[in-house]
């Protein structure tokens, strides 16, 4: 199957995730600067999601332009990534709305931790159709960004309970490690097209 349909629909629902997440954030009734204030937790989670969902797209698209076509399990695997991104504004407006309470932070990290998994799914799923020889495979190696994100969400997801704060400073440093899309796809497509 060409993978054009499912890259089309993917950046349709991440751009729908966005607007949503913005429209969740309701000016206040006053007109002074001062009014903001109480937006500020709302804000700040709405900029660490944007950022996030960001990186997500963007990664994507990366992993998609090593990807020749796709498969009915890679469909799927796209749509359980998907699912995970789409609660990506609720777990936002929460935490953000009660001020990053223990339990909040603690739904987005799940959230995150999730979504992360997903991607880790799509990736293999891509590569068990390409071949562990093919570009992607390549490209991808041993994964071992992926692994320590996953690893730094568990303990912050841990830490939610008692710390929350330092919980999503964990979610951001994550989010630091990811934050350029991932070298390796691209140097390997620069390589090949110079050896030809």
């Amino acid at each position: 199957m060409n993978k054009g349909r499912m890259e089309a629909f993917s950046d349709g629902v991440i751009a729908v995730i966005i607007t949503i997440m913005v429209l969740e954030i309701r000016p206040p009734h006053g007109s002074t600067l001062g009014d903001l204030r109480p937006l500020l937790p709302v804000f700040l989670s709405y900029v660490m999601s944007f950022v996030y969902v960001g990186i997500y797209w963007n990664n994507h698209h990366h992993l998609l332009h090593a990807t020749q076509h796709v498969t009915g399990g890679v469909l799927w695997a796209n749509l359980h990534l998907l699912f995970w991104l789409s609660l990506t504004p609720f777990a936002t407006d929460w935490m953000g709305e009660n001020h990053f309470a223990p339990w909040t932070v603690a739904l987005y990290g799940t959230v995150l931790l999730l979504a992360a998994i997903a991607y880790t799914i799509l990736t293999k799923t891509l590569i068990a159709h390409h071949g562990t020889n093919s570009t992607l495979a390549e490209s991808i190696g041993n994964d071992t960004k992926g692994k320590i994100s996953v690893a730094i969400y568990i303990i912050a997801l841990v830490l939610a309970f008692r710390l929350p704060r330092i919980a999503c400073a964990l979610y951001a440093v994550v989010a630091v490690i990811w934050l350029i899309p991932d070298p390796r796809i691209e140097k390997k497509f620069i390589d090949e097209s110079h050896s030809h």
